[in-house]
């Protein structure tokens, strides 16, 4: 067996265990970030950056499409695009928090969690590496915790990366 019909086995097995299709991840995407815009916490990390939402969301769901059906639709870095961002372990979680909430309310269980479980390896990867960029490295268990004045809260909607005096 060639890898690329090694690809389509792997790729149809999830379809059929999932009932994952591009619909369904336009459906995803769209509801989670109407979500994400409407968050207290979330939206202002994301406003300051979006002009125009449209082409952010088709980025997205060609990424989902390349995470949850190994379409091989996404090109970008997101590594490199989150590094700046002024976030920490409270938005991680709840990011997670609201995409597990979204991917249930949205898809069928099976699907939920094949999302689901590949978003949090997602957060995961971006949280390691946005803290190496800050000079830490986490170890297992460990998250990234940045004073409050350099991340975006409720309270502190500037995002001011400036340490208190």
């Amino acid at each position: 067996m060639t890898q690329t019909e090694r690809r389509a086995a792997v790729v149809a097995d999830i379809v059929a265990r999932t009932g994952i299709d591009e619909p369904m991840i336009d459906r995803l995407v769209r509801a989670f970030y109407a979500k994400v815009r409407a968050d207290a916490l979330l939206g202002p990390v994301f406003d300051a950056r979006i002009a125009d939402w449209e082409p952010h969301l088709q980025r997205m769901c060609a990424f989902w499409s390349s995470v949850a059906l190994m379409s091989g639709r996404y090109h970008g870095q997101p590594m490199e695009k989150h590094l700046p961002l002024p976030v920490d372990a409270r938005h991680f979680d709840h990011w997670l928090a609201l995409f597990a909430e979204t991917a249930e309310e949205v898809c069928p269980p099976a699907a939920a969690e094949h999302f689901i479980e590949r978003a949090e390896r997602i957060a995961q990867s971006l949280e390691l590496g946005i803290a190496a960029q800050d000079g830490t490295f986490l170890t297992k268990g460990q998250r990234l915790r940045r004073p409050d004045a350099r991340v975006v809260l409720p309270d502190n909607t500037s995002g001011e990366t400036e340490q208190p005096a």
